[in-house]
């Protein structure tokens, strides 16, 4: 009796404890909060210079944490959303305190839609009559792309240029895979199909190669013409200037007309100091994107009771639920579902920037926002890619619009599973398989694929690339032989996809939503952003995402950049599940 009450007293003196560490937690907490709130607190004073430095990652949908823990204690990734961006430059327009604004960045953290996005912003800028001046203490393509629209753009003396073009480059790995006896075995449909060419050649092929020259031009074409525009050149000039690298150093680039001159950045502060009606012998005022979004300037404020829903789906799609960075078709549904009961919302936009993924989970979404458009008007608006799945869940749209530099298209699907039989036969593994029937064996990865195996997965794809057709077909109104002519896995640029039909519009996410609040009859409304992402209190300080983080910090270090991308690109072809409507490669344009 003695033990049990001295247990029960020892279980009682244990919760108290707990219980009093767990209220003085939450009282840190609050006090950490409240003083880090007072400590960021950010105002804009009079003559203050609005700065654009963009070398944080920059997502379409970056919504801000719920997680309590994440300011306290650092663990905010930095990122900028694309929209909380132009919301901030537009109400820079109107603010009285802001005298212009300073692109001062040497890194675009941006898809190539999301920085014209950005600069057709700052042109818009431009006519409340403010300054938009540009440095660097060097240029990359995106950067002076984006800088370009400044009214001045200067870079320091013994900075560079570099203004040559586009270009991208694919590792390929059939060499790799004989020699070390793993094997991606591939099954697709498209001759475009290209995600899984590195596998199967060593070299690039004409069709590839065709499809990548072309979107490459068209993209390039969009930068140029914009440049040019900017420098009062024509297109030729600035392929010109490109093609002989004759901007290279500020000298050859100040005699081209391409910039004003070069500066020491203080004798550039001194410039922002007398457009900003500033003293010489007094601090430049200066706000930086980030703080001046932290004010409230990331949104358009408005009373109007009806709304317009944009539902962002961004980043790789998968089977499941989903997350910030993931398509699953459980948010999006739940999403979708929210929006369409929601009497004050009218009309529906569905931002998607996704190079695609999981078949299965696309047709899901497709869907559901077939059931949506039936209720209520829904718009498709596409960031820097709306490929394979991304342009499968795009499809039914009542309307599709497409930055000019969208990367869309790649209407195919494959599918791809390792194989390691040569490797196990080479270090005297042998796998031995007993089974009921006839087909009731499973693929073995340790045994070569059998063609009654790959004749079901090739019949599989063949019905899956069949019923994207049909999808595309009924959503454009088109036949399906016109949507074959078209697809086969091949990609496209917004301008190429407006000509074949694939898009109704060029524009941006805001043309997407006056396009919506036209067909919902609508004039006055306010925005509301979905998905609705919550973090769960136990995760906060999950063990496993730290030692993940710390894994892939440790691999970069050790590999090197270059070495790990390799790695990576190995990694997610052999984890993919099902069949895949995917991008045809991985591709990072410089």
């Amino acid at each position: 009796m003695k033990f049990l009450r001295e247990l029960l007293a020892a279980i009682l003196g244990v919760f108290i404890a707990m219980t009093i560490m767990f209220v003085v937690l939450m009282i840190f907490i609050s006090v950490s909060a409240s003083s880090f709130s007072d400590d960021k607190k950010v105002s804009v004073k009079n003559n203050t210079v609005l700065e654009l430095n963009l070398e944080s990652l920059i997502k379409d949908y970056a919504p801000k944490s719920d997680d309590p823990f994440a300011e306290i204690f650092d663990m905010d990734e930095g990122v900028l959303g694309l929209q909380e961006i132009l919301n901030a430059i537009e109400n820079a327009k109107t603010d009285d305190n802001i005298k212009g604004i300073s692109i001062n960045t040497l890194f675009v953290n941006a898809g190539k839609a999301q920085t014209q996005a950005i600069r057709d912003k700052l042109v818009n800028f431009k006519e409340s009559g403010k300054f938009i001046m540009a440095y660097a203490d060097f240029y990359l393509q995106d950067n002076f792309y984006l800088s370009s629209v400044a009214d001045s753009v200067f870079v320091n003396p013994v900075g560079e240029i570099d203004f040559r073009g586009l270009s991208t480059e694919i590792l390929y790995y059939k060499d790799l895979q004989e020699k070390s006896g793993v094997k991606m075995e591939v099954i697709r449909h498209g001759k475009y199909k290209s995600a899984v060419e590195p596998f199967l050649a060593n070299n690039m092929s004409d069709a590839n190669r065709i499809q990548i020259s072309s979107f490459l031009n068209s993209i390039w074409d969009e930068m140029v013409t914009d440049i040019a525009e900017s420098k009062k050149k024509t297109a030729e000039e600035i392929n010109t200037i490109a093609d002989s690298l004759s901007a290279r150093t500020p000298e050859m680039a100040i005699k081209k007309n391409m910039i004003d001159g070069q500066l020491f950045h203080d004798e550039y502060n001194d410039k922002l100091k007398s457009l900003s009606g500033i003293e010489q012998d007094k601090e430049l005022s200066k706000v930086t994107i980030a703080d001046y979004i932290s004010t409230g300037k990331g949104r358009i404020k408005s009373t109007a009771s009806d709304k317009i829903a944009v539902i962002y789906a961004q980043g790789e799609i998968m089977y499941g639920e989903g997350s910030l960075d993931v398509i699953g078709q459980e948010k999006i549904i739940e999403a979708l579902k929210k929006t369409r009961e929601d009497d004050k919302i009218k009309a529906i936009v569905l931002r998607v920037n996704s190079p695609g993924g999981s078949a299965l989970a696309s047709d899901i979404i497709w869907r559901e926002l077939e059931l949506t458009k039936k209720e209520k008007p829904l718009v498709v608006s596409m960031g820097n890619y709306a490929a394979s799945g991304g342009y499968y869940i795009a499809c039914n749209a009542d309307e599709i619009f497409a930055e000019p530099t969208t990367i869309t298209g790649s209407i195919g699907v494959f599918g791809i599973i390792p194989n390691f039989s040569k490797l196990t036969e080479d270090i005297g593994i042998n796998a031995e398989q007993v089974g009921t029937n006839k087909n009731s064996f499973a693929y073995s990865p340790f045994e070569p694929m059998t063609e009654s195996f790959y004749n079901v997965a090739k019949e599989g794809v063949e019905g899956i690339y069949k019923t994207f057709v049909s999808r595309v077909a009924d959503g454009r109104n088109m036949t399906e032989a016109e949507v074959d002519s078209i697809a086969q896995g091949r990609v496209w640029s917004g301008v190429e996809a407006l000509e074949n039909g694939l898009v109704d519009k060029l524009g941006n996410l805001d043309d997407a939503v006056g396009r919506a609040a036209e067909l919902a009859e609508i004039s006055d409304y306010g925005i509301t952003n979905y998905p609705r992402y919550k973090t769960d209190f136990k995760d906060a300080f999950n063990p496993i995402s730290f030692i993940k983080a710390s894994k892939e910090s440790v691999l970069k270090e050790e590999l090197g950049i270059e070495n790990y991308q390799i790695y990576k690109n190995i990694k997610y072809f052999a984890n993919l599940k099902g069949v895949q409507a995917r991008m045809p490669f991985e591709l990072k344009i410089k």
